[in-house]
């Protein structure tokens, strides 16, 4: 694995890269990229589509370097983040407290801002928020963390849980605004069949699938057919 932090100056178009053969999972195999050119991730977002149990989080673990890939290798050009499904803050913080702590002033206000038109209670402590709302601290967290002028790469573990279809679209609307030197790998399930999909997509099912251009159906239901 390689990860290093980097400036956008001077770097690929490509900052996340499984090669071939790039085999996951824990004693057994879960998935395995069998694409000769291995998969390729730019800028932007990219979402991770599977049934349950078909590797989705060990493939997103993996990446982060929680985990071990059990043959190949991949790279990562830049800072990375994983966001887990499971991630908590203190019960007792407010997510005001939460922003205040963990982002610097700039990013703090903008969250603030963001957190204010998700109509998340920003004083409420953490532990009396709903699911959703509890992954709206999260996410803003996330996404607030990054710096601009630097390689981010977010690897997002099912952040729609909870959410709202007007969550959802106010991330992916945010996601959309900023994408530069931004590459987000989103976990999801592909319930939601009419939303549209990305410009690419990667799919775990037993194989590690890239869809990208042409390949790529327009709705998350379109996909449904190709996964078992």
């Amino acid at each position: 694995m390689e990860d290093s932090d980097q400036t956008m100056s001077g770097v690929s178009d490509y900052y996340l890269t499984m090669e071939s053969g790039l085999s996951i999972g824990y004693q057994e195999e879960l998935a395995r990229v069998q694409q000769e050119e291995g998969i390729q991730l730019g800028q932007g977002t990219h979402y991770l589509l599977a049934r349950n149990g078909r590797g989705k989080t060990t493939l997103l673990r993996t990446l982060a370097g929680v985990l071990e890939s059990l043959k190949g290798t991949y790279s990562l050009k830049g800072r990375c983040q994983l966001l887990s499904e499971d991630l908590s803050f203190d019960v007792e913080l407010s997510a005001q407290n939460i922003f205040k702590s963990l982002l610097v002033k700039n990013r703090y206000k903008e969250a603030m801002a963001l957190a204010d038109k998700l109509e998340l209670d920003v004083k409420k402590p953490y532990g009396k928020l709903s699911t959703g709302n509890k992954r709206k601290v999260a996410l803003l967290v996330a996404e607030y963390s990054t710096v601009e002028g630097q390689i981010e790469i977010l690897l997002l573990d099912e952040p729609f849980t909870g959410l709202d279809a007007f969550a959802r679209e106010i991330f992916q609307d945010l996601w959309a605004e900023q994408s530069e030197g931004i590459v987000r790998l989103v976990s999801c399930h592909p319930d939601f069949d009419s939303m549209e999909m990305a410009s690419s997509v990667v799919i775990s099912d037993g194989d590690i699938v890239h869809l990208s251009g042409g390949d790529v159906p327009k709705k998350w239901g379109d996909l449904k057919t190709k996964l078992n």
